[in-house]
């Protein structure tokens, strides 16, 4: 049962990030607008993590959990912002870290539980 969960959540994920990726978005190939600072960058991980919560899929504990770290990382070439929260409310240690990833301009790309 455990396994479907993070099956249907991942598939979610997919279906979210797609729905974010609408029309005028820029997609990180390097004609978007200028990068965005930290604050800023968090903020619109904070928003993107309440859409999930919103959406049922993740916990309602999320909506309340500050972010724990927010650096720009680099994954295969380019740079992204990847947004860190902890939230020890969650009975399954695997999901207690949720990574929040958006383009340096700010434009949400997925959440997950890895990192990766």
């Amino acid at each position: 049962m455990h396994y479907l969960a993070k099956i249907v959540f991942s598939f979610f994920l997919l279906l979210t990030s797609l729905a974010y990726a609408g029309a005028g978005h820029n997609h990180g190939h390097g004609h978007g607008h200028a990068p965005v600072s930290k604050e800023v960058a968090e903020e619109i991980a904070i928003n993107s993590v309440n859409k999930l919560v919103q959406r049922e899929s993740i916990e309602k504990s999320w909506t309340s959990v500050p972010v724990k770290s927010a650096e720009q990382k680099e994954f295969e070439g380019r740079k992204e912002w990847v947004i860190v929260f902890k939230n020890e409310k969650v009975s399954d240690p695997k999901e207690q870290t949720l990574y929040v990833f958006l383009t340096l301009d700010g434009q949400y790309i997925a959440a997950n539980y890895t990192g990766d």
